[in-house]
């Protein structure tokens, strides 16, 4: 059987602002509407979701986005641009920092929302 993950949804206060923060870092664009949701789809198919979730604590969920690595540096720059601090483990550590595994590269930062991104060039 072949199982491929399709969408998930991400819980945030303002769908609008946390789908445009997260194209606007990955260099994407933000998708239509599709019901109650505000879509960004990724290369392999995938979308998410945002959904507005104003009544709810946000629980903090990890979202990883494999990039390629000729994209990377543009991808911190616009990380840092948007006044968002990165850092090279998941626990948040060590600020303003990239870590290098697998032959690759890789950051995190929080999302507006508290969620934690990582962008890695290398799985």
């Amino acid at each position: 059987m072949t199982v491929e993950l399709n969408h998930t949804i991400v819980h945030s206060r303002d769908k609008h602002a946390a789908a445009a923060f997260v194209a606007g870092v990955l260099g994407l664009e933000v998708g239509p509407e599709a019901g109650p949701f505000v879509t960004l789809s990724l290369a392999n198919g995938v979308t998410l979701d945002f959904l507005s979730s104003p009544h709810l604590d946000i629980a903090e969920q990890h979202y990883a986005f494999l990039v390629p690595e000729a994209e990377f540096d543009a991808i911190v720059r616009r990380i840092k641009d948007a006044g968002v601090t990165h850092y090279s483990g998941p626990r948040l550590d060590e600020p303003d920092a990239i870590y290098h595994a697998k032959g690759g590269r890789g950051t995190y930062f929080k999302s507006p929302d508290g969620h934690v991104l990582e962008v890695l060039t290398a799985a």
